[in-house]
């Protein structure tokens, strides 16, 4: 069973690149625009992992993240956080317990790289 991820982004063209690239890869991919469709395909699909941009609307990423993280049927879930804006990325995604960030415009062989790190067979199962 391939894994799932949840990609969320206000860039169309960004959130089309990124799901086309780990569908490609052989993920299931959900995708959505805003920090509310974000908590809610969580809830629903309960993804392995979850990439999120930090400038949302309606909720920041990092509001999303520290939401996600403080869920216990959802805080073993890895969330990265990716943002256009560096300064204070680091800060933030350290502050809303999110597992890794990830400045704007990235290489996708790095992200890839990261996702397999945390959905490496070692990594333990989502639980249902």
């Amino acid at each position: 069973m391939s894994k799932k991820i949840l990609v969320i982004d206000d860039e169309p063209a960004l959130l089309f690149l990124v799901s086309q690239g780990l569908k490609k890869r052989g993920y299931e991919v959900f995708s959505g625009r805003d920090g509310r469709e974000a908590l809610d395909l969580a809830a629903r699909v309960m993804p392995d992992l979850v990439i999120l941009d930090l400038g949302l609307p309606v909720l920041n990423g990092d509001e999303v993240a520290r939401i996600l993280k403080n869920d216990e049927k959802m805080k073993h879930i890895p969330v990265f956080l990716i943002s256009s804006i560096p300064e204070g990325l680091s800060e933030k995604y350290a502050a809303c317990g999110a597992d890794a960030c990830l400045p704007k415009p990235f290489c996708f062989d790095e992200l890839y790289g990261m996702i397999n790190k945390y959905l490496s067979p070692s990594q333990p199962p989502a639980a249902p």
